[in-house]
C-alpha cells in the first residue's frame, strides 16, 4: 500500500488532520489500534476556542457544532462563597468559547471520513513507524489477521501520550518536560440540567471543584481527590454530596442530581516535547503535549498542530516547499508553552496544594484578591482562556 501521508491515531488530532488533507487533495491512511466503539467512548472535555471552530467549519463538520453547541460568554469563578464573572465577551472584544464534547467532535469527523469513503484501519495491532529518519518511511500493523506495509511521504504522530510515534523516537534526539500533580478530577456524568448556563470554578476549602455541562440535558462535574483515591470507593450518592459540599448557596439549591452514565480519575500533568518533528515523522496532539484540563487547552492545542501541519504539508503538495514543514515544531512549540503556562497557572491558583505549606494558600489569597478586583487581571484570564490569537507575538 502507498499513500502521501499515513496518520497514527484517530482521535480528532488525526481525524481533523485527515479531513483537511482530503479538502486539499491531499491521499491520507488512518490507522488507529482501537476500535471505533472505543474511540468515542471516551468521555472528554470540549471548551472550543474560535480558532478551533474556525478550523471544523474549514473541514465542513462544523454544522452539529453550531447547532447543538453551547456558545458561552464568560464563566464564574466561586471563591469564599462568592460568584465572580469573567465576562469573556466584554474582556476581550466579543470573543466567546463553544461548550461541544470532544467526543461530538470526534463522531462528526469520523462520519465525514465515512461518508468520503476514505480509508481508515481500526483495531489495528503491531503497529510500528519504520525509517522516519529517510525518504522513504513506512508503517507497518496487523489488521483483520493480514499484516500491511503502508508506505508514506510522511508520518504523522497523532497517537498520544502513550503512542508508538513518540516512543520510537530515539531519547538522544527528543527532550521531554513533565510535571506530575499530586491529585487527579473525579468526574461524573449525568443525564441532569446543568447546575448553571456556564462553567462555575471553584476554589473551596475542600479542594477544586468544576461545574461543566455537554448541553441543556447533560452534565460533567468534577471534584478534586489525591491521586490515591480509587473511584469505586466513590458512590453516586458520596459524589453528589462532597460536590455540594463545595457550592455555594445558590449553585446547591439549583443542583439536580441523579444517577451516573459514566465516574473515571483523571490524573493531572504538564507534559512537552520538544522538537515536534523527527525526519519525516511529526508530532501533533498530545503524542507531543498535555495540559491540565483546568484551562480547557488540551483539544485547542491540538487543533492548532493539526491547522499549522496541514497547512504545512498542503504547501508541500502545491507548492513544493518545505518551508512550512522546516518551521512546524517551532511554531507549534511556541503556542504550546503559552497553553502549558497558562493551564499550569490556572491550576496553581484553584486547587488545593496541601503538601507547599500554608505559604502556598496565602499567595493564592493574594492572587485571587488582585485578579477579582482588577480589570487587567481578570482581561488576562480571559484573552489566555478564549484563546491567544495564532499570529501573537509574531
Amino acid at each position: 500500500m502507498r499513500t502521501q501521508v499515513a496518520i497514527i491515531g484517530a482521535g480528532p488530532s488525526g481525524l481533523l488532520l485527515g479531513q483537511l488533507l482530503h479538502k486539499a487533495g491531499v491521499d491520507a491512511v488512518i490507522i488507529e489500534r482501537q476500535s471505533a466503539e472505543y474511540v468515542l467512548s471516551r468521555i472528554r472535555a470540549g471548551i472550543l476556542e474560535q480558532v478551533t471552530a474556525d478550523l471544523l467549519d474549514e473541514a465542513g463538520v462544523g454544522e452539529r457544532m453550531h447547532q447543538e453547541g453551547l456558545v458561552h460568554g464568560g464563566f464564574d469563578l466561586l471563591w469564599h462563597n462568592q460568584r465572580n464573572r469573567i465576562d469573556l465577551e466584554r474582556l476581550t472584544g466579543g470573543k466567546k468559547v463553544i461548550c461541544y464534547g470532544q467526543t461530538e467532535v470526534t463522531r462528526d469527523l469520523m462520519e465525514a471520513r465515512q461518508a468520503a469513503g476514505l480509508p481508515s484501519y481500526y483495531s489495528a495491532s503491531e503497529v510500528a513507524v519504520h525509517d522516519f529518519d529517510s525518504a522513504r518511511p513506512s508503517v507497518s500493523f496487523v489488521h483483520e489477521g493480514v499484516r500491511h506495509t503502508l508506505e508514506c511521504d510522511f508520518i504523522a504522530g497523532c497517537d498520544g501520550f502513550h503512542g508508538v510515534c513518540r516512543a520510537s523516537v530515539p531519547r538522544a534526539a527528543i527532550r521531554e518536560f513533565e510535571r506530575v500533580y499530586p491529585f487527579g478530577w473525579l468526574g461524573l456524568l449525568s443525564d441532569t440540567p446543568p447546575v448553571h448556563h456556564e462553567l462555575i470554578y471553584i476554589n473551596s476549602p475542600r479542594g477544586f471543584a468544576l461545574c461543566s455541562q455537554r448541553s441543556l440535558t447533560r452534565s460533567r462535574y468534577y471534584v478534586q481527590v489525591p491521586l490515591s483515591e480509587k473511584v469505586e470507593n466513590w458512590s453516586d450518592e458520596r459524589f453528589w454530596n462532597e460536590l455540594r459540599a463545595r457550592l455555594d448557596e445558590p449553585a446547591r439549591e439549583s443542583l439536580v442530581t441523579g444517577p451516573s452514565l459514566e465516574k473515571s480519575i483523571a490524573p493531572l500533568r504538564s507534559f512537552v516535547t520538544e522538537p515536534l518533528r523527527f525526519g519525516r515523522m511529526f508530532l501533533a496532539g498530545d503524542a507531543g503535549h498535555i495540559v491540565p484540563p483546568t484551562g480547557a487547552k488540551g483539544l485547542n492545542l491540538a487543533a492548532s498542530d493539526v491547522k499549522y501541519l496541514s497547512a504545512a504539508f498542503i504547501e508541500y503538495y502545491s507548492e513544493h516547499s518545505e518551508a512550512g514543514l522546516d518551521g512546524y515544531s517551532a511554531r507549534c512549540l511556541k503556542r504550546i508553552w503559552r497553553g502549558e503556562r497558562f493551564s499550569w497557572w490556572f491550576t496553581q491558583l484553584m486547587h488545593e496544594f496541601p503538601e507547599q505549606g500554608e505559604i502556598h494558600a496565602r499567595f493564592q489569597e493574594a492572587e485571587l484578591e488582585y485578579l477579582l478586583h482588577s480589570e487587567a487581571g481578570q482581561r488576562t484570564i480571559a484573552e489566555n482562556y478564549v484563546g491567544l490569537p495564532l499570529d501573537f507575538g509574531s
